[in-house]
């Protein structure tokens, strides 16, 4: 099962390199979501903090952390996180492995979120700012800056852990 888990990582990992590069290399600009936030430009850089599968959404995700959440995350100081720390989260639907039928693999990009910690900025949303692209058109999802407190509104479930579900994963 862990050998699994890390072949998804990996594999969902070099299909986010690929997915990135190639949108980066035909110079499409994104609008950017109702509140203002922008896709960070260096996100692609960012380390893995951890993977995750949603059953209920039947989607795998690769979730990245910039140097000061991962920094946060390794040196366990996110209650609360610390301000300029983002999160990325891609997501794709579930889809098989042509060549290894067992394999659940990344299929439709279904969507790109991120969130950026800024106590002051987001106060109404519990410090952290929300972002959310949807599929290859990156299509920035809400209609106006309300669409943050439906994010909020999920996230109070992880207010032990500074409203972030992830947990940077075990490393040997």
């Amino acid at each position: 099962m862990r050998d699994n888990l890390i072949f998804k990582a990996a594999f969902i990992a070099t299909l986010f390199m690929s997915f990135t590069t190639a949108v980066l290399s035909q110079g499409v600009t994104v609008a950017p979501a109702p509140n203002g936030i922008q896709i960070p430009k260096d996100y692609k850089t960012w380390q893995a903090l951890g993977v995750s599968h949603r059953t209920d959404k039947d989607s795998l995700r690769i979730i990245l952390a910039n140097p000061i959440a991962y920094k946060a995350a390794t040196e366990g100081l996110t209650n609360p996180w610390p301000d300029g720390s983002m999160i990325a989260k891609l997501a794709w639907k579930d889809s098989t492995h042509p060549h290894f039928t067992a394999a659940t693999v990344p299929g439709e990009l279904t969507h790109v979120e991120f969130m950026i910690r800024d106590s002051k900025k987001f106060a109404d949303t519990n410090g952290w700012g929300y972002a959310r692209w949807l599929g290859m058109e990156q299509k920035p999802y809400g209609n106006d800056v309300d669409f943050a407190q439906e994010c909020s509104t999920c996230h109070l479930q992880a207010k032990d852990t500074g409203y972030v579900f992830t947990r940077k994963a075990a490393l040997p």
